[in-house]
């Protein structure tokens, strides 16, 4: 059983699996662990980045449990597993950095940082280019805080696709990282706000979020009624070829 449609929605939440609950343990007392380790916090210490955190096997496993689940019916999986985010949010997030500018943090604030993953932000100006490209993104709870939950917009990856097609068309993919898409990208952000239904995405260890890469989405701030010390997620992006994005 899942909810939401990949399809239609861009995402979908996989049912209990006792496979899923099992790396999840696992995966969330590693990464415990990790955090006591330190490491790269940003928005007034209130986020752990935690990119490639995880110290999972090549093949996804961590301390010897096997990643898996109902969820691999439905990707290409990759030959090898790059090591996964571990993603941590704290009370109070989002929290504004001493060298975020206002309106950034309003952003992060009150439009959940919404972005598309792979196009990075580059240079002074933060113009966004085409580097990372995913063949999908693989969310796996870690505790059962609700707290700070992904946030996705319902059929935003169809907007998104259509835009990036059109501006790609005449070019060759081994190109497409080189062209500056802020423009396209942001109008067709604004397109979505306007359209497309915002959707808090709730789920605990055991469940799977699988989100299609390009999907529009972010973390939305903690509710001061929230209650807990962290929320904890491993991402899997495993990265394609820029035509196979497309």
């Amino acid at each position: 059983m899942v909810n939401g449609d990949l399809a239609q929605d861009g995402f979908t939440v996989f049912a209990h699996d006792p496979a899923t609950a099992r790396w999840a343990e696992a995966a969330g007392r590693i990464g415990r662990a990790v955090l006591k380790q330190g490491g790269d916090r940003r928005h007034g210490n209130t986020w752990f980045v935690g990119v490639d955190a995880l110290p999972n096997a090549p093949d996804g496993s961590v301390d010897g449990v096997p990643l898996s689940g109902a969820w691999q019916r439905f990707v290409d999986a990759p030959a090898t597993w790059h090591r996964a985010q571990l993603s941590v949010v704290f009370p109070g997030y989002p929290m504004q950095d001493a060298g975020e500018s206002d309106a950034a943090h309003a952003f992060r604030k009150n439009r959940d940082a919404a972005h598309v993953d792979g196009l990075l932000p580059e240079g002074p100006y933060k113009r966004r280019h085409l580097r990372e490209p995913h063949g999908f993104i693989l969310g796996l709870p870690l505790d059962t805080i609700r707290a700070s939950p992904l946030v996705v917009w319902s059929g935003s990856h169809k907007l998104m696709k259509s835009a990036f097609q059109q501006v790609f068309s005449d070019s060759a993919p081994e190109t497409w990282g080189d062209m500056d898409v802020t423009d396209v990208y942001q109008a067709t952000r604004r397109k979505i706000f306007e359209s497309c239904k915002r959707v808090e995405v709730l789920a605990e260890p055991g469940q799977a979020i699988l989100l299609d890469r390009h999907i529009l989405h972010g973390v939305a701030p903690w509710a001061p009624s929230a209650v807990g010390d962290l929320r904890m997620m491993a991402y899997f992006r495993p990265l394609v070829s820029p035509a196979a994005w497309l």
